[in-house]
């Protein structure tokens, strides 16, 4: 794989990964809520982790083409999101809580994460459409090891761009508590709006 492949897969992965979604909501959300938004960007990541090994053992072409696997994958995780968007919304940012508390979440912030990206359909999308445009099948490398390299560079895209996404989303707003509950909820309500988008667009195919 030449380095022009490569340059190109990363312009056109970081304009996707730059697009506000989802995955940022829950980046902004975190980094409000929590005392370290690591654990929330670790699930992010690790969710596409297990869509990169699904690519490189061939699976995503056959998920992706069952119209039944993508509205079950659809379903599950709009509510999942629409779930996550509303307990947002209940409990905005509170930036005086405490370590102890923080520490004893790491486990399920990492694990929200983890449904958020493992459960968007859109991911699976982006990997079936988007990585076979730049996998050469008549090059030196093996495909599953094309694969592997591109799931790679845009699971470290992914891990940059939403860590940078928390960390500023709590230093600007970390001494205006009023305007960070504000953004908190509206980052749970892009979260409950994406889901609803998600479901309805599935449910009228």
């Amino acid at each position: 794989m030449d380095t022009t492949t490569v340059a190109a897969f990363l312009a056109v992965d970081l304009l996707l990964v730059f697009t506000p979604g989802a995955d940022w909501a829950y980046a902004i959300s975190a980094g409000l809520r929590d005392r370290s938004v690591v654990p929330a960007v670790a699930g992010l990541v690790a969710g596409y982790a297990g869509y990169t090994l699904l690519a490189v053992a061939g699976l995503v072409v056959i998920v992706a083409g069952s119209t039944t696997v993508l509205t079950a994958l659809t379903v599950a995780g709009a509510a999942y999101l629409m779930w996550l968007g509303w307990g947002v919304l209940r409990r905005p940012a509170d930036l005086g809580a405490g370590e102890e508390a923080v520490a004893s979440s790491r486990g399920r912030i990492m694990l929200r994460g983890v449904g958020i990206s493992g459960l968007n359909p859109k991911a699976l999308l982006l990997y079936f459409a988007l990585f076979p445009q730049f996998i050469d099948t008549t090059g030196g490398w093996p495909v599953a090891a094309q694969t592997g390299l591109l799931g790679t560079l845009h699971m470290t895209a992914c891990a940059v761009v939403y860590l940078g996404v928390g960390v500023l989303a709590r230093t600007v707003l970390k001494t205006r508590p009023t305007a960070a509950r504000a953004v908190t909820r509206a980052s749970g309500a892009m979260m409950i709006v994406i889901g609803g988008f998600l479901l309805a667009e599935r449910l009228m195919v």
